[in-house]
Order: structure tokens, then C-alpha cells, then sequence
């Protein structure tokens, strides 16, 4: 991954635990504020963000419960909890309306607050979001429930699949994937992880609630999804979004394919403005 300067980490105390966040402070465009997914850090997006600020767009980027900066126990990991750590962030940093992104396990989240609160909300993007997706077989079900408690108990699993979630691997990767791995090793991190894992990221019908505008965003060769256009396609339908398709990319094309994701981002902002 290339390195690019952030942001000074602030924190924001909430019922529950501490939050980390940074913020490239104010900007002419609507603010954008990021969201990782499970058990990745918030840098995962630092080489959108610039691209982001540099169109003059406040960007505010927020490590979710119990990973990155975050404290790492609570009693609730659920997308719908931290849709209220994204709200309590809005409230803090005095942002009436913001653009929302939610990655893979908070694309859940993004939905979720959009509903509840369409007012704070000027549109959302799904980044390689399970949300809408089709319903697991019974075996997809087992073994999704096999690869969630190894990512509890043996975190080198996680850094296995990391292998597979990048289809080209960025300068830097085997040091990413590293510190991925290092961090379910800190103690106390089984609590989240299981949290994660055991969370529902793809929820059904939620989208319904959600009237501001959309955009959805897929890897083309996200390991994931059997077939990430279609789930794209279901996703695009239920929320009346536009669909970017990134060719080549995988589940994390933030940080795979930077540029693209960011002009898909600034696309869709600019038809918002």
C-alpha cells in the first residue's frame, strides 16, 4: 500500500467505548464520511481520501467498533449499532448532512442510517456491500459459519483470506496483511471478531426505507460474491442506484484500485451538487 499522510487521530467518547476517527476539516463539497469494513482499519481508505479532499470535499474517516484506533470491547458489533456511531460522529463534528460509503459489513450500515435518518443523509455508496444479497444455500451457510469461527480462533486465516480478497496485491501488502493478522492476536479481539462475524451484514429489505440518492460499487472479480454483477444489479434495483463495475478489482477495491473508486465517488457527488 503506498503511503499517504493522514489526518491527526481525534477520539470520541460514546456510550460503550471510544472511537477513532480524523477529519481533513472543511471543504466546499458535501462531506464524505468513509467507513471501513469488518475487522480492517480506517486507513484502508488513505489513498481515496486525498483524492476526495483534493476536490474539495471534507472527508472524515471512523475505525468501527473494536478495530484500528477504536477501544475494542462493546456489547453490540451490529451494523445497526454502528450506523448510531456514525450519527453520534455527525452530531460531534457539527455535520448537519453528510454523503455516507459504507464497505462490505457497514454497506449494511450506511443503509440502515439513511433510513432512520434521512435528514442527516445527502446519498450513500456501497462499496462491495452484502447488502440485498441472494439468500446462502445450506452449504454456503456452513461454510460461512466454519470461516467465521476460524477468523476467531485462528487469525491466520484471516491473512489467508486477504490472499484471495486481492486479485493483484498493492505495494505493501504482505505488511498489511501482517498487521491485519496481528491485530485479532491482541487480546481481547476474539470478543469483536466474533462480534463481526456472527453479525447480519446482509440484510434484507432495509433498502426500502432508504429515499436519498445511491450508488453502488462492485469489484469485478470480488472473491465474495460467485457472480459481483449480479449482486450489484440486485443492489442497484432495490435502492434505484447507479452501478460502477471495477474491472479487475476485488472485495477491497479501495485500496486496490484507489483512483477508480474515488472517480466513481466524485462522480456520483458531483450529480448530488
Amino acid at each position: 500500500m503506498s503511503q499517504t499522510t493522514a489526518p491527526a487521530t481525534q477520539y470520541l467518547d460514546v456510550p460503550g467505548g471510544r472511537l477513532a476517527f480524523d477529519d481533513t476539516g472543511h471543504g466546499t463539497g458535501a462531506p464524505v464520511l468513509l467507513l471501513p469494513g469488518m475487522m480492517v482499519p480506517r486507513s484502508v481508505y488513505r489513498d481515496v481520501r486525498p483524492l476526495l479532499a483534493a476536490a474539495g470535499h471534507r472527508v472524515i474517516t471512523l475505525d468501527v467498533r473494536g478495530f484500528g484506533d477504536s477501544s475494542i470491547a462493546w456489547d453490540d458489533y451490529s451494523p445497526a449499532a454502528l450506523a448510531d456511531d456514525a450519527l453520534a460522529l455527525l452530531d460531534h463534528l457539527g455535520i448537519e448532512r453528510a454523503v455516507l460509503a459504507g464497505h462490505s459489513y457497514t454497506g449494511a450500515t450506511v443503509v440502515r442510517l439513511a433510513g432512520l435518518a434521512p435528514e442527516r443523509v445527502a446519498g450513500i455508496a456501497l462499496l462491495a456491500a452484502f447488502v440485498e444479497s441472494p439468500a446462502p444455500n445450506a452449504v454456503m451457510k456452513v461454510l460461512m459459519k466454519v470461516m467465521g469461527a476460524a477468523f476467531v480462533h485462528l487469525p491466520s486465516t484471516w491473512g489467508m483470506y486477504q490472499k484471495l480478497a486481492f486479485p493483484t496485491k498493492p505495494a505493501g501488502f504482505e505488511e498489511y496483511r501482517a498487521g491485519l493478522v496481528a491485530a485479532l492476536r491482541t487480546p481481547g479481539r476474539k470478543q469483536a471478531t466474533r462480534g463481526y462475524v456472527t453479525g447480519d451484514s446482509a440484510p434484507v429489505g432495509w433498502s426500502a426505507a432508504v429515499t436519498c440518492p445511491a450508488l453502488v460499487v462492485m469489484g469485478g472479480k470480488d472473491p465474495d460474491f460467485p457472480r459481483p454483477e449480479l449482486v450489484a444489479d440486485r443492489q442497484a434495483a432495490a435502492l434505484h442506484a447507479r452501478k460502477v463495475i471495477v474491472e479487475g478489482a476485488g472485495h477491497y477495491l479501495m485500496v486496490e484500485r484507489p483512483q477508480a473508486t474515488a472517480d466513481a465517488l466524485l462522480g456520483f457527488l458531483a450529480d448530488l451538487a
